[in-house]
């Protein structure tokens, strides 16, 4: 993922992606962990709304 631009949350949130994409990266390496994986993603997701949400807000604040 390249830099944003962006608030300390958004920071956050994107060093929380970062870190879930090499958990996913480092479990397809390993037997039987697909689960885990899925489990993850959804956690990744849940992550890029909250970024998309945040990223909205930081727009309409600074358009203002």
């Amino acid at each position: 993922m390249s830099y944003e631009a962006g608030s300390k949350e958004c920071r956050h949130l994107i060093d929380a992606k970062e870190s879930l994409l090499s958990a996913m990266e480092s479990l397809s390496n390993i037997n039987a962990t697909d689960n885990l994986g899925v489990q993850i993603r959804e956690i990744y997701n849940q992550l890029e709304v909250m970024h998309d949400n945040r990223k909205k807000i930081e727009s309409a604040t600074n358009y203002l």
